[in-house]
């Protein structure tokens, strides 16, 4: 795909492009020497060839003769989204080419680049891979790098989608951070954010009106208007960059939910068909609060017709509402029957499959999705949303007892989802991961009234809050490796091994289908792959139950387990799994 957006490196020079259909004329703009005249050409961009421009050279555009703008499509920004855009020069080469891991053999953590090291930058996380590949984690996500304003954010108000943020690193050095982690088995994902832009060094409506409409509203503002070809050109080029020049194994599609009707589906449909094109075993994970299983459908082969898999936020609620109690908003739709709920969630994917949401006034949600495999859902019980949107940012490590903990972890690793954990909770540690930016002004004052307005409508009490513009918020949520030690780590560790063991073989086969079967609050699943059956027996609940069931003896158990021959007696908070023959 011959790329429309951003500068191009030539033999000749730099051609440097514009798409503004609404500018009169734009003009080039460099750190010395008078404008440059950009010609307008087709579809609304307007270019120039600047021969003497190579690697490193700072440009900006004038449009209609005064407005200076940075590139949106620029690889590479200095100075922050206000200071001048960068000609990237070409990336490391790889060191080494290795296939990427199977899918199914994925143990994902998920991390933000400024708080996952003391230094919070690409270069201090490379130095940090040797934990996550010794103990268990095959595969790492990165919230969004994409440039933001300010040297603080969660990385979802990014408004130059291809510049890797300065405050990170550069491009070369997250080039180089991608490959350090495949040298040492690990396959990276990259959490991109396609709904929206940040509230702040966002300028395209001032030259370019089509990219919004005004038919279609997101908590961000007027929604992107995907029914324009090449708003969605833009945004398929960003994902080949990180595909292909980057060389990430995957993908993390934000908040697609909010992609406005009818051109979202658009969308969906041309990332997915050239990313395949790219790099076809891509792994292609949806945010998709609509439940919208058709994009996850599977091929005769098995193989996703689409997308890879989904973060499965009904499996989280479940699983939240069943170990906490907490029935405020959304968790509301699980509080009826918390223990069904679960049970559908890892034996079906969604809970809701075109059922009434009450927290959405009744209105019908998802779609049929017990016949896909276990592995087109990552399952978790934490992620940045489900700890960051919480007053304080709490983690459940310091909110529940160990035995829960331990409870939850043993049906997230033995599952056959795909599990993820947040950066640190293998380890259990309590590091809060509260909201933070970097905003000034009436924007600073805004995001505070929101914040503190969305937490009363959700919680009963949210009490005194972290103030999301202040440092020190960002400086709390900095992970403390001096509490990664080897013994927090045993437990996560032997259960990623168990996990390699029962559960990677099965996956690696044809999927038939699951059953459930529940006792009281006791659940049995018995998932059915070709080469075996994984079974997995739970109870949660604070009491302990009883089954007429006897588990195979080389399976794994946590907590309290009785055996007499007949009937298994589970305390609560235990589980017991093990594979049976096919």
């Amino acid at each position: 795909m011959r790329p429309l957006f951003g500068p191009l490196l030539r033999p000749e020079g730099t051609l440097f492009r514009l798409w503004a259909p609404d500018a009169k004329r734009v003009s080039l703009a460099l750190p010395e020497g008078g404008p440059v005249a950009m010609e307008p050409v087709e579809d609304g961009f307007f270019e120039v060839l600047l021969p003497e421009a190579r690697a490193g050279q700072r440009y900006r555009f004038l449009v209609g003769g005064r407005r200076a703008v940075p590139d949106p499509a620029a690889r590479r920004q200095d100075g922050d989204v206000m200071g001048w855009s960068v000609v990237r020069a070409e990336l490391p080469p790889l060191r080494q080419a290795r296939p990427p891991r199977p899918w199914h053999e994925v143990v994902l953590a998920e991390l933000h680049v400024g708080t996952a090291t003391p230094k919070g930058s690409f270069e201090a996380l490379i130095g940090r891979l040797d934990h996550f590949a010794e103990n268990g984690i095959t595969a790492i996500e990165l919230m969004p790098v994409a440039d933001f304003p300010g040297r603080r954010n969660w990385g979802y108000d990014g408004v130059l989608p291809f510049a890797p943020d300065e405050a990170y690193g550069s491009p070369a050095a997250l080039r180089v951070l991608v490959d350090a982690a495949h040298e040492r088995g690990l396959g990276v994902m990259l959490d991109v954010v396609y709904n929206h832009f940040g509230p702040e060094g966002n300028f395209l409506p001032a030259y370019a009106k089509k990219f919004f409409t005004e038919a279609h509203h997101t908590p961000w503002g007027a929604a992107i208007d995907l029914e324009q070809p090449l708003v969605r050109r833009f945004f398929v080029e960003n994902a080949l960059m990180w595909l292909g020049e980057y060389d990430f194994d995957g993908l993390r599609f934000d908040a697609v939910h909010a992609f406005a009707p009818p051109g979202g589906d658009l969308l969906l449909a041309e990332l997915a068909e050239a990313c395949r094109a790219v790099k076809p075993e891509a792994w292609l994970v949806l945010e998709n609060d609509h439940n919208a299983a058709r994009w996850l459908e599977r091929d005769a082969e098995g193989r996703p017709r689409f997308y890879t898999a989904q973060w499965n936020d009904d499996a989280h609620h479940a699983l939240h509402v069943a170990v906490t109690g907490e029935v405020s908003g959304y968790y509301g739709d699980y509080a009826e029957d918390p223990v069904a709920a679960l049970g559908r969630a890892m034996a079906e994917g969604f809970v809701y499959q075109g059922e009434a949401s009450a927290h959405r006034a009744g209105e019908p949600r998802g779609e049929r999705s017990a016949h896909l495999p276990p592995t087109a859902f990552v399952n978790f019980a934490q992620n940045h949303d489900q700890i960051g949107n919480r007053p304080l940012g709490d983690r459940l490590a310091g909110a529940v007892e160990p035995e829960r903990l331990a409870f939850l972890r043993f049906l997230l690793l033995l599952g056959p989802a795909i599990p993820m954990v947040f950066q640190g909770e293998e380890a259990g540690i309590e590091t809060p991961f509260p909201f933070f930016c970097d905003f000034s002004g009436d924007l600073a004052d805004a995001v505070r009234q929101g914040r503190a307005k969305e937490f009363a409508e959700f919680f009963a009490t949210a009490g005194e809050l972290p103030d999301p513009l202040a440092p020190e918020t960002m400086e709390s949520a900095r992970l403390d490796w001096d509490r990664m030690t080897p013994e927090a780590l045993v437990s996560f560790r032997s259960l990623a091994a168990q996990r390699r063991r029962l559960v990677w073989p099965l996956l690696a086969g044809t999927y038939g289908g699951a059953e459930l079967r529940r006792e009281g609050a006791i659940l049995f699943w018995r998932w059915r792959f070709e080469a075996g059956v994984l079974c997995l027996l739970a109870n949660p609940d604070v009491v302990p139950s009883e089954i007429r069931l006897q588990p195979r003896q080389d399976g794994v158990t946590v907590g309290e387990a009785v055996f007499d021959g007949t009937h298994t007696r589970l305390g609560a908070w235990s589980a017991c799994a093990w594979v049976e023959p096919a």
